[in-house]
């Protein structure tokens, strides 16, 4: 689990997955990924502060992005197994 801000947020965004939501990772031989989100006519872009280098605190943000999105997965597909509908 990510750490716990100090201060709540000050707006959420929901994003409800839906046919047709889509996410891809763009690849590029001379500049760092852009992984797109794409909820209908929404999309969402995630990108490091500069096209040319990382810094460790974007790994340890993608390492954190990745095992969220795995664990979400894993959560998503137990409950798409078991037939329940989430309210």
């Amino acid at each position: 689990m990510m750490g716990r801000r100090q201060a709540r947020p000050t707006s959420i965004i929901t994003l409800n997955t839906a046919s047709g939501a889509t996410v891809e990772n763009h690849a590029y031989p001379l500049r760092t990924p852009i992984l797109a989100l794409a909820f209908g006519l929404v999309q969402v872009q995630i990108a490091t502060s500069a096209s040319d280098h990382v810094t460790a605190a974007e790994v340890e943000f993608a390492r954190q992005l990745a095992q969220q999105a795995q664990d979400f997965a894993r959560c998503v597909e137990r409950i798409h197994r078991r037939g329940v509908i989430a309210a």
